[in-house]
């Protein structure tokens, strides 16, 4: 995962001013909660939460054309 420096946020901050994670949020989409200087939580905007689960269909077609490669021995084996 690609961090934006502009998104992230101390753990210490967040506790006192979670206004300003929500901002941070609104204006990148997400905010980066660090902890001792590492990343620790991610904070994203709900409604993108469920579209970043969902595959593409371009995601989709390129796992399969991966197997079908992988494996063509073993469909064509099948297929006889």
């Amino acid at each position: 995962m690609i961090l934006d420096s502009n998104t992230m946020i101390s753990i210490t901050d967040a506790n006192q001013n979670f206004s300003r994670v929500a901002r941070l949020v609104d204006q990148y989409g997400t905010a980066v909660i660090m902890k001792n200087n590492v990343p620790r939580y991610l904070v994203i905007d709900f409604a993108k939460a469920d579209a970043d689960r969902e595959a593409s269909d371009a995601e989709v077609e390129a796992v399969s054309n991966a197997l079908i490669a992988r494996n063509r021995q073993a469909y064509e084996v099948l297929a006889q």
